[in-house]
Order: structure tokens, then C-alpha cells, then sequence
């Protein structure tokens, strides 16, 4: 069983239990004695499962148990001990034992939301904030099922919940927002690049484009979805003028995966300000990486992305030799793009498909008809990428791969999703069932650069309660905290660092660095085998634990994010920083 699969298996026990400890002060209400005493029974039974998969969990890594073991274990046995104790004494009238049941109902309530609306790291706040809910709820029902309760107990039970209350809602209130990333402005100008000899111009605007068959509302660049194919050989300096013509909210131009210099990042707050209607900015950066990226908005992103505001960046040698076709996937409206495309392709021919996921998350590739290499990944070649057949790719939301491939006499097909998007001719075929690529185990390895490193950052993501609005919001986390307020990453230049990548939330969060390609060393404790793997896009899925590592060699302040952009809008992004 994996880590991801224990996390779902321990909340569904916690749930399970704290609904049998419920439902058996329930049916003591009811004075029925045969059904208390089964549900209680089932009660204690899911109670040692959860020890099971605690134990489990930790075992895996402290960052996957440890509100678990100082918080849920401790309030669990204490509603064991209490309705254990009060069912064995009980021979007489069984709704006696109902309160007893009931606050161990409570306790399993309490344990769980600490899990779910606090999450990782624990803290003494919130496990008060959980015992103020236990003890004020069952101070409540003991009120209201004994007709002749105690003063002393009640006024006891009352004093301890508020005490409890007070003492944790201190303990939790946020201190304050974390360091501003641009206190002493934007970066400098960049270095000097040259004259340019490649320009472009982008303007980004409403528009109204045809998709599937249907026109669609979006936000585009010069008109259309996706945006204008950006071109360079290397060595070529390109100048790439934004516009906006009508987006209220303000468009920037960020270079996925591209390593520009920093001012030319595109980050609203953080190297620019967002382009407002009727300003422009200009981008000036050298094209000295070869390989395929994407472009899009980095103001308001989630919302500006999704409705059409991207493109595709590619970076060759030199001329174009074969067959070299970009495909950008993405969904607008609920439609998919790219729309399916037919071309005839002379047997022989070498074909490169250029695939780019633009979208949140993760889509599966599987090319069909001949034998394809890898080539490269986010626009780093790998290294003695072998021939795969009958197999599929999975690439992360941002990501990129390179497939290469000749030509064969007989046809060939492209699927996404089990949709054709790209062929040379008919192919009936199912690729559902086909294995997928493990890119960690794919080509052939190479010694790690560096023997040794100089900074560690350990970031565990999770789901938690932010507060720092006007009301509170259920946020993306990182380390117990959402953005503004996740403390930056301070780096020095020439430093290698490591980050060590944890995810205790129950769903994939596809990581982006900007600035740096990162070099993938281990996922879950097993190192990497295969050809080495610099990433700027990579899933963490559930329970994973991903240690990847790089060289501080780009001076600036940088983003540092989830690319399901709806999660980094719900505060799972923070920023990189050089001293």
C-alpha cells in the first residue's frame, strides 16, 4: 500500500470511528442496549486500525503522522478510556453510558478536524482548540440528556472548554505576514544582451474563438488561442513587446521553464508590475537554451491561463530538419485543444512532436504506430534515451517532453487522454492499458554533480485554514502556512541547494521553480537510475517525497509554486531568494 493510499485509509478509519462512538451515545439514548454495546465494540475496533495505520504513517515520515501521534492518538485513548470504563461499570439503565460515548465521539471529532483544518506542523493551539470543541460539546450534552446534572462538574467542564478556547486562540493567531519579497524594489535592469534580432509583439485582449465546432469567450494574445508561436535559434536575442488592450486585471509574460534573467520573469509584486490596459513592456533576454517552452500570464494566472492567455517558446540548434510539430494541450471552456490534425509524413522522415501541457493537471500521452525516443524533458536533452513501444507518457501540468521518432510506411497517431490529436494517417488502436514511463529509470545514468550541498529546505504541503483575510479560507499549505505568509528561501550565490518535497495532502501538486532547472536525486527514499533529470515541472502525488536539488547560478527573487494554479491562488506559493 502506498503512503497516498494509508493517508485515504487513515481518515476513512477516523471517520468511521468517530460515527460508531456517535452512534452508539445515540442508541444509548435510545436505551438500546445491543446495539450500543455492538457500535461500541466496532468503535474500539476502528480505533486500533487507526493505530495501525498511524504507526504506518510515521514509519513513512514524521510529516505524514504527526499531528496523528500528538494530538488524535492522545484524545482517541482518552474516549476509549472514558466510554470503555463507564460500559463495563454499566449494568442498569444503558443511557447512562450515552455522555461517555458521546464525548468519545467528540474526542475522534476533534482529532480529525486537527488532521483536516490544521494539518501539518501541529501545533499546542490547535490541539487546544480541539479539547475547547471536546469539552464544550460534552459539557452540552451532559446538560442536556441529565435532567439533574452537577453544578460543579458543569461550571468545571465550562471553565476548562473557555480556558482551552482562549489559550488556543492565542497560541494560533498568525503573527504576521512573512518579509516582502520586494521591499527594495524591482530587480535591476538586465545585463546587457545586445541588439535584438528577433522581435515580436503580443497583445493581450478579449476575444471571441472558435473551438470544437463552437465560438468560445477567452483572453488571448493577437487574437487567438494559443497565442503566437514564439520561434529562436540560439544565439538569437529576442524582444517580445506585451500590450494589453482590454484585461482589467493586467497580464505579464512569464517564460516557463525558460531561465531568464530575472527582471524578465514576468511576476507581477514581485519583478514588474502587472501591464494594465493600455501599457505595454518590453522582454529582452538571449536565447541560449535550446529545447521546447511555453509562455503565458502570470497576473491573476489561474483565471488567465486557463481562459487562453498562452503560447509556445521554441529554441532550436539550428535550422529545422524533418518534421518538428508543437502540441500544445490545453482546455478552454471544457474543450480540448489542440484540435486533431492530419498531415502526410514521408516514410523515412525524422519527426519531433513537441508536447506541452498547459493546463493544471497532468494529462497521458501515448504515441501509436512506431517505435519513439524521449528526447528531452522541460527542454533538457536525456541521455541515451532508448526506443519505447506500446508505451505512455505522463506529463505534469507545465511540463514539456520532446518525442522523436522516423517515420514509418504505415501510419501514426498521437493520443492525449485516449483523444487523437495528431496522426499521419488512420490508427484504430486502445492505448488505455499501456504501461507508463517512469522517467526516474529512463536512460542512462550519470554521477551526481556535486559532493556536497550548502542549504536544505524541507517543504511539506498540505491543506489548512488561512486566516489572514477578511474571512478564513480553506488554503493550499505549505509548512503550515499559505501565501504572503510562507517565510522566503534564502539562498547565496554559488550555494547548491536540495529541497525535499512532501505531500501529505490528498491530491498531485505539479511543483515550478522558476529560474532553475532542478536535478531530480530520489522519490520516496529510491534514488534516480536513469538518464539525469533536470526538471522545472514535476508531479508530487500523494504521499510522495520528492529530493531534488540545484545550483543558486541565477541571482534574484523567485517564484517558487504549485502550477495547478488553482491551488497556488489558495496560497501554495512562496519565493526563492538570493542574500
Amino acid at each position: 500500500m502506498t503512503v497516498g493510499s494509508l493517508l485515504v485509509a487513515d481518515l476513512a478509519i477516523a471517520l468511521l470511528g468517530t460515527a460508531l462512538w456517535l452512534g452508539g451515545g445515540a442508541a444509548a439514548v435510545a436505551r438500546r442496549r445491543r446495539l450500543t454495546r455492538w457500535l461500541a465494540a466496532a468503535a474500539v475496533l476502528a480505533t486500533a486500525a487507526r493505530a495501525i495505520t498511524i504507526i504506518a504513517l510515521a514509519r513513512a515520515g514524521w510529516w505524514f503522522a504527526a499531528e496523528k501521534v500528538l494530538v488524535a492518538a492522545p484524545l482517541s485513548l482518552a474516549g476509549v478510556a472514558v466510554a470503555g470504563s463507564r460500559l463495563l461499570r454499566t449494568s442498569g439503565d444503558i443511557r447512562s453510558a450515552a455522555v461517555p460515548l458521546l464525548f468519545a465521539g467528540y474526542a475522534g471529532s476533534g482529532a480529525l478536524l486537527v488532521t483536516v483544518l490544521h494539518g501539518y506542523p501541529p501545533s499546542a493551539g490547535g490541539a487546544l482548540l480541539a479539547v475547547a470543541g471536546v469539552v464544550g460539546a460534552t459539557a452540552v450534552s451532559r446538560r442536556v440528556l441529565d435532567p439533574r446534572p452537577s453544578p460543579a462538574v458543569s461550571r468545571a467542564g465550562v471553565a476548562l472548554a473557555v480556558a482551552a478556547l482562549l489559550t488556543g486562540t492565542a497560541l494560533t493567531a498568525v503573527p504576521g505576514a512573512a518579509p516582502g519579497v520586494h521591499d527594495h524594489g524591482y530587480p535591476p535592469e538586465s545585463r546587457t544582451v545586445g541588439e535584438p534580432t528577433r522581435q515580436f509583439t503580443l497583445t493581450a485582449g478579449t476575444a471571441t474563438v472558435n473551438v470544437g465546432g463552437g465560438d468560445v469567450a477567452a483572453w488571448a494574445f493577437n487574437g487567438q488561442v494559443p497565442g503566437p508561436e514564439l520561434i529562436a535559434t540560439v544565439g538569437d536575442v529576442l524582444e517580445v513587446t506585451l500590450r494589453n488592450r482590454d484585461i482589467a486585471r493586467g497580464v505579464t509574460l512569464h517564460w516557463h521553464g525558460y531561465d531568464v534573467p530575472n527582471r524578465q520573469d514576468g511576476v507581477p509584486g514581485v519583478t514588474q508590475d502587472a501591464v494594465l490596459p493600455g501599457q505595454e513592456f518590453v522582454y529582452r533576454f538571449r536565447a541560449d537554451q535550446v529545447g521546447t517552452y511555453w509562455y503565458h500570464t502570470h497576473a491573476v494566472s489561474d483565471i488567465g491561463v486557463r481562459k487562453g492567455l498562452y503560447g509556445v517558446l521554441v529554441v532550436r540548434p539550428g535550422p529545422a530538419t524533418g518534421v518538428d510539430v508543437t502540441v500544445p494541450v490545453h482546455t478552454l471552456a471544457g474543450r480540448p485543444l489542440p484540435a486533431p490534425r492530419t498531415e502526410r509524413v514521408q516514410a523515412g522522415t525524422p519527426v519531433r512532436l513537441r508536447l506541452v501541457n498547459t493546463d493544471s493537471t497532468t494529462h497521458r500521452y501515448a504515441l501509436a504506430g512506431a517505435p519513439v525516443r524521449v528526447a528531452a524533458i522541460d527542454g533538457m536533452d536525456l541521455r541515451g534515451p532508448t526506443p519505447l513501444v506500446d508505451t505512455a507518457v505522463l506529463i505534469p501540468a507545465g511540463g514539456r517532453y520532446d518525442l522523436v521518432f522516423t517515420a514509418p510506411a504505415t501510419p501514426v497517431a498521437l493520443f492525449v487522454d485516449g483523444r487523437e490529436v495528431y496522426a499521419t494517417g488512420p490508427v484504430s488502436v486502445n492505448t488505455d492499458r499501456w504501461p507508463v514511463l517512469d522517467p526516474l529509470t529512463y536512460g542512462t545514468g550519470a554521477p551526481v554533480p556535486w559532493s556536497r550541498f550548502d542549504e536544505r529546505f524541507t517543504l511539506v504541503l498540505d491543506r489548512g485554514l488561512d486566516f489572514q483575510g477578511l474571512l478564513p479560507r480553506y488554503a493550499h499549505t505549505v509548512n503550515g502556512a499559505a501565501h504572503p505568509d510562507i517565510p522566503p528561501q534564502v539562498v547565496r550565490s554559488g550555494d547548491v541547494v536540495t529541497f525535499r518535497i512532501v505531500n501529505r495532502s490528498p491530491v498531485v501538486h505539479p511543483w515550478h521553480l522558476h529560474g532553475h532547472h532542478v536535478l531530480v536525486l530520489s522519490r520516496d527514499g529510491r534514488p534516480a537510475t536513469g538518464s539525469p533529470l533536470w526538471l522545472d515541472s514535476f508531479d508530487v502525488r500523494p504521499g510522495e517525497i520528492w529530493e531534488v536539488a540545484f545550483r543558486a547560478d541565477n541571482p534574484g527573487v523567485w517564484a517558487n509554486h504549485c502550477h495547478n494554479l488553482a491551488h497556488a491562488d489558495a496560497g501554495m506559493a512562496l519565493h526563492l531568494m538570493y542574500s
